[in-house]
């Protein structure tokens, strides 16, 4: 994430190719991460359109009183308002069944986007987050995470917005299980209690909260290698007509 302030001009923010979730645009919980940080409050974001890669994209005050939008020129890429998170969330499982649950990933197999910067199989590890959530007999998903250290925000901790991209993708395999589908996140909400470390062997769990239609709703959290929780999110998926592509 690259942002710039030019004087009384408005923020930008651009997404590096890097954090792609399809090939061709961001990973839209690094994009909603991103987009917090760059308007230095906790926002509930909806993404209206894919977020491109490598661009300048303009953070400015929204319509509503309070609310930001972030603009691809003329075109809004996603708007946001200023929110707090309410969420319930499960108990971690032990670091040995997330590890065990990663080991039966789906995405291993069939993968609507291969290449994703959070769950994508096809990153090499220390470029992608490599994070496969597999399903436990509790019915959420988990999966380890390592942080790499070029994850660092500057303090020896994970910088906000990459928190924000690892409760992305495991709220997504919670609610397709075994059975990969396309659908696109449509709205995100997360709150980071605690930064974890770069290096700590974390714990990212997901699970299913419901459905509307083609609207599916998840929530997602973060464990320290001590068990605590350190972050949170609830997210909108929209189901779409698409396959998905074999591994």
């Amino acid at each position: 994430m690259t942002t710039t302030n030019g004087g009384n001009g408005p923020t930008t923010l651009t997404i590096a190719r890097r954090y792609n979730g399809p090939s061709d645009s961001g990973n839209g919980g690094y994009v909603c991460g991103a987009f917090a940080v760059a308007a230095g409050e906790a926002l509930r974001v909806r993404l209206l359109a894919p977020p491109p890669l490598d661009r300048p994209l303009a953070v400015a005050p929204g319509e509503r009183d309070g609310g930001y939008v972030l603009r691809d020129g003329e075109r809004p890429v996603a708007s946001a308002v200023p929110s707090q998170l309410q969420l319930e969330v499960p108990a971690a499982p032990p670091y040995v069944q997330a590890v065990w649950a990663s080991q039966h990933y789906a995405g291993f197999k069939t993968h609507t986007f291969p290449d994703c910067f959070v769950c994508g199989p096809h990153r090499r590890r220390g470029d992608g987050l490599r994070i496969f959530p597999g399903m436990l007999d509790s019915g959420i998903v988990a999966a380890p995470w390592l942080p790499a250290d070029d994850l660092d925000g500057g303090d020896g901790k994970v910088a906000v917005e990459f928190h924000w991209a690892a409760l992305d993708c495991p709220g997504y395999f919670a609610l397709v299980e075994d059975r990969p589908r396309m659908m696109l996140l449509g709205e995100m909400q997360a709150h980071v209690d605690r930064r974890v470390h770069v290096g700590e062997a974390c714990t990212v769990i997901g699970w299913a909260i419901g459905v509307d239609g083609r609207k599916h709703y998840s929530g997602t959290a973060i464990f320290d290698e001590d068990g605590e929780l350190c972050a949170r999110a609830k997210a909108t998926w929209v189901e779409v007509e698409k396959k998905v592509s074999s591994v």
